[in-house]
């Protein structure tokens, strides 16, 4: 269980795959291509090791169940 308080960003892009479940809030994941993703309660996503580098941020906050 994780949780990011409004406002948090990631201080670096991550190359470690996740299985990744949004409880509350809202999380956006930058692909380091520029891309975004938004995860709302509920929803989920899975990235695997060394394949998408990607970093969090939250403007509201959010409570993650995270599996690395």
């Amino acid at each position: 269980m994780v949780e990011y308080t409004p406002g948090y960003l990631a201080d670096h892009w991550c190359v470690k795959g996740h299985i990744v479940l949004c409880l509350a809030g809202e999380l956006r994941t930058e692909l380091q291509d520029g891309r975004i993703n938004v995860l709302k309660p509920g929803e989920s996503y899975q990235v695997a090791d060394n394949v998408e580098p990607h970093r969090s941020f939250t403007e509201v906050g959010v409570r993650l169940f995270i599996v690395d």
